[in-house]
């Protein structure tokens, strides 16, 4: 089970970049946010908008093979919001 992280030391973060994936099933969350990721540089932003419950498990598999961190993971009425950093 993945754990809803909000970072108390991180200030409020703007996305550069946004996605929203509400009404579509695994695989496709995951795998328009990995073609997204890719077109970013170092220091962007990505915000993921998802309803599908099963990114809550595989949106942290993608970030821990990549070179980005997620920041944070908030639920609310079935929606999910993923803040995700690119690192290089």
């Amino acid at each position: 089970m993945v754990e809803v992280v909000h970072r108390e030391d991180t200030p409020t973060v703007q996305p550069t970049h946004s996605l929203n994936v509400i009404g579509f099933f695994c695989p496709i969350p995951v795998s328009e946010a990995k073609k997204a990721l890719l077109t970013m540089k170092s220091g962007d932003i990505l915000e993921v908008l998802a309803d599908d419950p099963e990114t809550l498990h595989d949106m942290p598999l993608l970030i821990d093979r990549s070179r980005s961190q997620i920041l944070s993971i908030e639920t609310h009425s079935g929606e999910y919001r993923f803040l995700i950093e690119v690192n290089e």
